[in-house]
């Protein structure tokens, strides 16, 4: 497997268990409930529509759905392994958060990581977790990076119940039986802008046509992310639903398995998972669906798109494609 050019999801789906019913299952099947998203890396209440960026304090933890990988991903295993450590560190049964340590040694895996789970572990009596996706920031032979984007519910001491989220970029490396979990990187959000930019504010005011999840919306609050990245967002709104996955928050500083930094710290890329309510890794999704917003993307400016299939046409390699980009679109702006 290699790693060709830029970026980095999975598929979210399944029954809606009962919400204690989740946090009180065994390690196994923790991996099934929820998660969040080299070098290191860079929410909305239970009644929000999809493309909702809110967060706060909301009455109740909600019911979390089920994420399983898709029929189409590269090594589900790897995904499933890095979901279920985050959920593992991140969901937690009223006055267990205390007990994450052991959560995830039972994992066998080593407890130290969550000295590293940083913001997945906010101050709160009980937490419930939800996958937005889980999405590769790069996958090779022996090596991964897989972004776990999540919603977060904590219900704090006082009774309030505060939504949120992150993005994690889970390092792993194959090991036997199971591939092990080597460093989290949290994604280090920062402080919303004062004076966001037009682009930004429509961007934000968008909903369900351009969906961010928490991180994601984050980054475009703090005023980081690039007009170039804003003002495409906005021109394949026009035509498409957009799932965004990851713009710079929690994403690898460099292209995984290289030296080349990324666009996406820097707030000049973003990536799409879900293209009109269909997942692009999933195989019954439309070719000509993904292609056409690839084509637009190269349209709206991106020197860079990456995605399931390599395109012919556009300008020399602004179109690739390669095992990571097998579940997004990623596109990448100079200006």
């Amino acid at each position: 497997m290699s790693v060709l050019g830029e970026g980095a999801d999975g598929v979210r789906g399944g029954a809606r268990p009962g919400r204690r019913a989740l946090l009180k299952a065994a390690p196994a099947v923790l991996l099934g409930v929820a998660g969040c998203a080299g070098g290191g890396s860079a929410g909305a209440p239970p009644t929000a529509r999809p493309g909702s960026t809110a967060t706060g304090p909301v009455s109740r933890l909600p019911d979390v759905g089920v994420w399983r990988p898709s029929p189409g991903d590269v090594r589900p295993e790897v995904k499933e392994r890095a979901v279920e450590l985050v959920r593992a560190i991140g969901a937690w049964p009223a006055g267990e958060r205390g007990a994450a340590r052991a959560r995830v040694g039972a994992l066998r895996l080593a407890p130290s990581l969550v000295d590293q789970a940083g913001p997945l572990r906010p101050a709160g009596a009980e937490a419930v977790l939800e996958v937005v996706v889980a999405q590769y920031g790069g996958i090779l032979a022996d090596t991964a990076s897989v972004l776990v984007v999540c919603r977060q519910w904590v219900r704090r001491d006082d009774g309030a119940v505060v939504a949120g989220g992150t993005t994690v970029d889970v390092r792993l490396r194959r090991a036997r039986p199971r591939w092990e979990v080597t460093a989290l990187h949290p994604a280090a959000l920062g402080a919303p802008s004062a004076a966001p930019g037009e682009a930004a504010r429509r961007v934000l005011a968008a909903g369900p046509a351009i969906e961010l999840p928490p991180a994601a919306a984050a980054d475009v609050r703090s005023g980081a992310v690039h007009t170039s990245v804003l003002e495409a967002l906005l021109e394949l709104a026009r035509k498409h639903r957009l799932g965004v996955s990851v713009v710079r928050s929690g994403h690898p500083l460099k292209v995984f398995g290289t030296d080349r930094p990324s666009d996406h710290p820097r707030g000049r890329a973003v990536d799409v998972w879900r293209i009109d309510g269909r997942a692009v890794v999933d195989p019954a999704t439309p070719r000509r669906l993904v292609e056409s917003l690839m084509r637009a993307a190269a349209a709206a400016g991106s020197y860079n798109v990456g995605g399931p299939y390599l395109l012919s046409g556009g300008t020399a390699g602004q179109f690739f494609s390669d095992d990571t980009h097998r579940d997004h679109v990623h596109m990448g702006f100079g200006t």
